[in-house]
């Protein structure tokens, strides 16, 4: 007997950033497909998926933010009972779409005694029955080592450096890196820009979280327009004071630039108080009214998930999306 099968395509959205989900969707031109999600009495969480996704690709969107209220532990406990959900519904391949990846800092130990809680959220999704994780600019590469499936590593460079193009004149521009560790990153941002390189020299005191100093400035930023580079601004301590520092070096004009805004804590207080003229992000977190102040604006990383979404579907190259800049 020979059988003709549809491929057909389920998208579905936790409760974290339903905006980012719904654009992709959009973008995708399909229909959300209904969890039916909701909390009982005493938080615990529970799904039902509206309609059959037996035989189908379902990808579940949920970036793991955490507000007033609502922690990361619950987007990834949400994201983690809708996979299972999927799974026993018998659907045939899941993919756990994470735009900003929990717990990513925490890829290593850095001292005795200590988790490597990025590597328990892998185990974690590979046990609730993913075949596949798609992420936008994991604060390590290594991180895809964590797993024993594809790992489609995306990245918003394409996205950053047309808005660059567009608002910026390359030829005075220079792009830093906050920190010696990101020097790759804003190695090869510059020169897909066509811009020239520099980096803060830092410290982080030994024991201490969220907290950073920086010391000098290495590269040439006098009379020039800088853009600091970096995968997320958490509380902004860090990129606040490399801003400060290139003002006293000599810089005319400081930009923020980074894929993931978590923006926590003082963060905005600090930024609104920054000699930060603008700070760009994108949307792989939700952005309150409350935090929408006047210097930030945001990308949409919308288009870039979608079409890495479909070429799953398609059974397609996801590199070549970014022309193999994503896996450098």
């Amino acid at each position: 007997m020979e059988t003709v099968t549809t491929k057909r395509m389920h998208l579905f959205s936790g409760s974290a950033h339903p905006e980012l989900a719904e654009a992709i969707a959009a973008h995708l031109d399909i229909e959300l497909g209904e969890p039916n999600l909701r909390r009982f009495a005493n938080g615990e969480m529970h799904c039902r998926f509206n309609e059959s996704i037996r035989g189908a690709d379902v990808f579940v969107i949920q970036t793991h933010s955490g507000e007033p209220g609502w922690s990361v532990n619950d987007s990834l406990m949400e994201q983690l009972i809708m996979i299972d959900a999927a799974k026993r519904a018998s659907a045939k391949r899941i993919s756990a779409v994470c735009p900003f990846y929990g717990y990513a800092r925490q890829d290593r130990k850095a001292e005795g005694r200590e988790p490597i809680t990025a590597k328990l959220v892998a185990d974690m999704l590979t046990a609730a029955g993913a075949d596949r994780v798609i992420s936008v600019d994991l604060h390590s590469g290594q991180i895809q080592g964590f797993f024993d499936m594809p790992v489609d590593h995306l990245t918003a460079m394409p996205i950053q450096v047309e808005y660059l193009r567009a608002n910026t004149d390359p030829g005075e521009l220079v792009i830093v890196s906050p920190d010696s560790g990101g020097v790759k990153a804003a190695k090869r941002f510059s020169g897909e820009v066509g811009a020239d390189l520099a980096f803060v020299n830092k410290f982080r005191p030994k024991g201490t979280m969220n907290q950073a100093v920086a010391a000098n400035i290495i590269g040439e930023v006098a009379g020039r327009s800088c853009v600091l580079l970096d995968d997320m601004i958490d509380s902004a301590g860090t990129i606040c004071a490399a801003a400060d520092l290139l003002r006293e070096q000599g810089a005319t004009d400081v930009w923020a630039m980074a894929t993931h805004g978590v923006l926590s804590g003082p963060a905005i207080d600090r930024l609104k108080n920054s000699s930060l003229t603008k700070v760009v992000i994108t949307d792989t977190l939700p952005l309150p009214p409350e935090k929408q102040i006047d210097q930030i604006e945001v990308l949409s990383v919308a288009p870039l998930v979608g079409q890495a979404i479909e070429s799953v579907f398609d059974d397609a190259s996801v590199s070549e999306i970014f022309g193999g800049r994503n896996q450098s």
